[in-house]
């Protein structure tokens, strides 16, 4: 008499070996061929907004439609620290009181500051002059790209092991100084 059990596993286990193990490692394949395109892309916007020292509306529709031929859905977030130069005061209510030293202090503008000035609500062409958020030698350009949706690689690896993963394959920070004002 032989085993049903032993069967039913062997069936199993060779049904997962031969269909879904493959199936898994080529979406695997797909999504580590998402993160080099997402990478390649944040590089390339990043290292021209640096060089060029502004954004433009071009730019940036470029940098997401490169985004999306991965298929996948991205949150894109800028940060923007623009440097400023606060003199020392002993006594700030009198200038007389100046210490000869300045503080370096760094002003933060995120998404909500830089997407009207590459969107705004108004009829300007996109090569218009306005439309171009600036930026100074010596400020800070940072992005960072995050995917949003559920690749089906992790589908996979949910239905494997049993539960939910992080929907997060793809995480992408970039950036540095400004290099540039070709403005």
């Amino acid at each position: 008499m032989q085993n049903p059990v032993g069967k039913i596993f062997a069936a199993f286990l060779a049904a997962l070996l031969l269909y879904v193990w493959p199936v898994s490692e080529a979406y695997e394949r797909q999504d580590d061929l998402s993160y080099m395109i997402a990478y390649n892309a944040v590089t390339n916007f990043v290292n021209a907004v640096r060089d060029k020292g502004y954004i433009s509306p071009t730019m940036y529709n470029d940098f997401v439609q490169e985004l999306q031929m991965t298929g996948n859905t991205y949150d894109i977030q800028l940060e923007h620290y623009h440097k400023r130069y606060n003199p020392v005061y002993s006594d700030p209510a009198n200038p007389a009181t100046f210490q000869n030293r300045f503080n370096v202090d760094y002003e933060g503008f995120y998404n909500n500051q830089i997407m009207p000035v590459l969107f705004p609500d108004s009829t300007e062409p996109k090569n218009d002059e306005s439309r171009k958020y600036k930026m100074a030698v010596g400020d800070y350009f940072y992005v960072k790209v995050r995917n949003t949706n559920q690749t089906n690689a992790g589908i996979i690896r949910d239905f494997l092991n049993g539960g939910l993963s992080e929907n997060t394959r793809i995480y992408i920070p970039y950036g540095g100084m400004i290099l540039n004002e070709d403005y």
